[in-house]
């Protein structure tokens, strides 16, 4: 009897980890792999005077958490990351990250400008080089794009002044008695406050565990 209760909670461990992966890898569904120059390949350009790579980089849309891909053969070559000054002068002494295994792939982790050589000095004087600039993270530019701007409150609208140099209409002659007449009634319900960037992002990470706590419920846990 033991030995069944056993194997049943192992089944039921089991089948929470695979819903974790599955969740996963639906919260990287946004990301995207890039392949350096549309291709993959990264070598010296057939026009040494052209810049392919970056002209490539123009044309596409880098954000946080994508990837870039080289491909390339590990004993000849080699990409290096490095600051803008090592770039421009295709120094590949001292870079921030170095790649050699043949087939690299970069991961995205800030935004901002990213500066890639070849290893090889006079490969990346023949311009096997890319600058490219990756943007903010796709989810919070997507929400705050969508987002309305807020409304003004009504008690925040300021009463509006008096023109100045004009006198309050005269009372009617059969009356002795000035009575003002009542400003009219503003009563609105105040708005509703816009969506923010910081709920969606929290409910990327409620949608999972709220799933993984039913399964749980449903298992027995």
């Amino acid at each position: 009897m033991a030995q069944i209760t056993s194997t049943r909670s192992n089944k039921k461990v089991f089948y929470v980890l695979g819903l974790v992966n599955i969740l996963m890898l639906l919260q990287n569904a946004n990301c995207y792999e890039f392949k350096v120059g549309g291709s993959g390949d990264w070598s010296v350009p057939m026009d040494a005077n052209a810049n392919n790579y970056n002209q490539w980089a123009e044309r596409s849309r880098f954000q946080i958490g994508d990837t870039l891909s080289f491909h390339y053969s590990a004993d000849k070559d080699s990409v290096l990351l490095v600051n803008k000054a090592d770039f421009d002068n295709c120094n590949t002494a001292s870079p921030i990250e170095k790649y050699s295994d043949g087939h690299s792939v970069v991961k995205f982790n800030h935004s901002g400008p990213y500066y890639f050589i070849s290893g090889v000095h006079d490969n990346c004087v023949k311009n096997e080089k890319l600058y490219l600039v990756v943007m903010a993270d796709r989810s919070r530019h997507n929400q705050t794009a969508s987002s309305p701007p807020p409304s003004p409150s009504v008690d925040e609208v300021p009463p509006s002044p008096a023109p100045s140099g004009e006198e309050a209409p005269s009372p009617p002659s059969d009356s002795g008695e000035t009575n003002p007449t009542p400003a009219p009634s503003q009563e609105s319900s105040p708005p509703s406050p816009p969506k923010s960037g910081a709920s969606s992002i929290v409910m990327c990470f409620v949608g999972p565990a709220a799933a993984l706590a039913g399964l749980s419920v449903l298992l027995g846990f």
